[in-house]
């Protein structure tokens, strides 16, 4: 993290100290820089990658994929000193401290001494886990959202680990999962839920949303279905500890039997481990037992979406997914879990019954709504959620009334790496109107600060234009279509996606 005036981007604001009061706002100022000394090795690997495996974990995922039910009950020995070089490598620079001060620049001062330490400690069972240090990010909806920043060797290490139980897990994660996992992204997602509704018969979609799922998972749980796979009492050892080390705020340290610290490096995928056993393999056995229309699901993290071409079963498995998660710790959302009437009839039966326009759903940052081509077929329009643009507006004019007096080509080189950024997300088919409506906010906002410089500023719309033409990029489409971009990422369907009518809209599963 950058303090003062330390310049790593085009556009740097004074910010307050490592407590981090203001450090949402400021982040996407941030540059990842290049650091000093011997912080980068020659050759350190920036991205995990499957090609970049070692061949001890390659062997590992082949033994995963050759037998399921198989427990590994000697890992530790893959976190050596390449892969905890590489994992130091993989982690952001620019992130906050946690609790023991230290940022990746000045870990990386005396990297490979105290990476030879770490690894001694870890082998050793020397090595003891740090609280999380807890702060708070502002959610789309105006609410804080807890977030926990783990000490700097903690993350080395869970990211190392994270490397060695990828090689288990992607042999047995679903198809249907698509969160935090390697090759996969919210896009993925996005195109599997759209080819499905179109493809399949849906008439019916839940939008399910776990209450706290994060801060409410069970760890004992979680520990016995780690233990499904992992044998290895050292590793969950380090799992317990990371578990148990507990969480600092405002000097004050809590532990807690549930719950896995959001921000922490490994909490993604102890949270999919923990979502795999509760909710796919079980919604997977439901699909086959009880679903006699056509069904599709996609879960990425805990959020998850279920199309239904019968209402029934969509009722009769939204009472069962309460009862299922219950038994696990959990609970639906009440107010944000919603059973509508979605999909090509929608709008007919609808209006047939006297009734409005289908209503919509959100799914990661967009809304979908049912729609018609120009042939007059049926599609699913996405635009940009809403509280998301507003929320993103909000952030960004905080920002330019802190840099409120920086030189004009600072503020717009700043701006057009939001632009840019915020484009290449959500420039979708059909999201045109709302790209635009984005860049007509941003200029507006920009005016505003421009004029508000001094009294005597008298920034023209004509000149606004003229900066704006200069520094925002006009939107413009930048992602397939969700049927093309699927066919090419998942050439088949998830293996038994087509007994029957129903089936997973998953992709393929490897």
């Amino acid at each position: 993290m950058m303090h003062g005036h330390e310049k790593s981007g085009s556009f740097i604001v004074p910010e307050k100290s490592a407590n981090g009061s203001e450090r949402s706002a400021s982040e996407p100022l941030e540059g990842r820089g290049e650091a000093k000394g011997n912080a980068v090795q020659i050759g350190m690997r920036r991205t995990p990658s499957r090609v970049s495996m070692s061949p001890g974990l390659e062997r590992v995922r082949q033994a995963a994929k050759r037998n399921r039910k198989e427990r590994f009950t000697a890992l530790l020995h893959h976190i050596d000193l390449p892969l905890l070089r590489a994992a130091y490598g993989w982690l952001k620079p620019g992130a906050a401290p946690g609790v023991d001060g230290l940022t990746w620049r000045d870990y990386g001062q005396d990297l490979e001494a105290r990476l030879e330490d770490l690894l001694g400690r870890i082998h050793r069972g020397a090595y003891r886990a740090q609280p999380t240090r807890r702060e708070y990010i502002a959610k789309a909806d105006g609410r804080q959202r807890p977030l926990g920043i783990p000490a700097l060797e903690d993350k080395i290490v869970q990211r190392a680990l994270v490397e060695v139980l990828n090689a288990i897990y992607e042999e047995d994660f679903l198809g249907l999962s698509y969160g935090f996992r390697p090759g996969r992204g919210p896009h993925d997602a996005l195109d599997a839920l759209t080819v499905g509704i179109k493809q399949q018969a849906v008439n019916w979609i839940l939008d399910a949303d776990i209450a706290g799922f994060f801060d409410t998972l069970s760890q004992a749980w979680l520990i016995k279905f780690v233990e499904h796979r992992v044998g290895d009492r050292r590793v969950i050892g380090l799992i317990r500890k990371w578990l148990k080390a507990g969480v600092e705020e405002d000097g004050v340290i809590t532990v807690s039997e549930q719950g896995t610290p959001q921000g922490a490096v490994i909490s993604p995928l102890l949270a999919n481990i923990y979502l795999h056993y509760v909710v796919d393999l079980w919604a997977q056995q439901w699909r086959r037992r009880q679903a006699q229309g056509a069904m599709i699901i996609v879960r990425y993290a805990d959020d998850i979406v279920v199309g239904f071409e019968h209402e029934a079963e969509a009722r009769r498995f939204l009472e069962d997914l309460r009862m299922r998660l219950a038994d696990f710790a959990l609970q639906l959302n009440s107010d944000k879990t919603r059973l509508i009437e979605f999909g090509r009839h929608a709008a007919a039966n609808r209006r047939r019954r006297g009734l409005g326009k289908p209503e919509t759903f959100d799914f990661l940052g967009f809304t979908h709504i049912c729609g018609r081509t120009r042939r007059g077929g049926f599609a699913v329009r996405r635009r940009t959620q809403r509280k998301r643009m507003q929320a993103k507006l909000k952030e960004i004019k905080q920002t330019l009334r802190r840099g409120m007096h920086l030189p004009i080509a600072e503020q717009g080189a700043w701006l057009r790496q939001v632009v840019v950024g915020y484009f290449g997300y959500h420039a979708v088919p059909n999201n045109i109107r709302a790209l635009s409506a984005f860049r007509r906010q941003i200029r507006w906002l920009w005016w505003r600060c421009l004029r508000r410089r001094s009294q005597k500023d008298r920034t023209s719309r004509k000149t606004m234009i003229r900066l704006a033409k200069q520094w925002l990029p006009k939107p413009r489409i930048q992602h397939l279509w969700p049927e093309e971009r699927f066919a090419v990422t998942h050439p088949r369907w998830e293996p038994g996606a087509r007994i029957g009518h129903a089936g997973f809209c998953a992709g393929g599963a490897r």
